[in-house]
């Protein structure tokens, strides 16, 4: 197992997590972070579908991160 493999296991620990939180403003925050996690990880794979995906699933959680204050 490599190190690429190993962080992509670790970025569905961290979103795992986030779907834990019961607080939403919470699991907002980390899954955003895993899913800046799994940008990564689809960019060394050149999965650009992840990387999309993941980057848009960021940009909904700012959003309803701000709307919410």
């Amino acid at each position: 197992m490599n190190f690429l493999e190993i962080f992509g296991y670790l970025s569905m620990l961290v979103v795992l997590t986030s779907m834990l939180m019961e607080d939403i403003k919470w699991l907002r925050i980390i899954n955003s972070v895993a899913c800046a996690m799994f940008v990564v990880y689809g960019y060394f794979h050149e999965a650009y579908p992840v990387v999309t995906m993941n980057i848009i699933v960021i940009f909904i959680n700012l959003y309803k991160l701000k709307q919410n204050k």
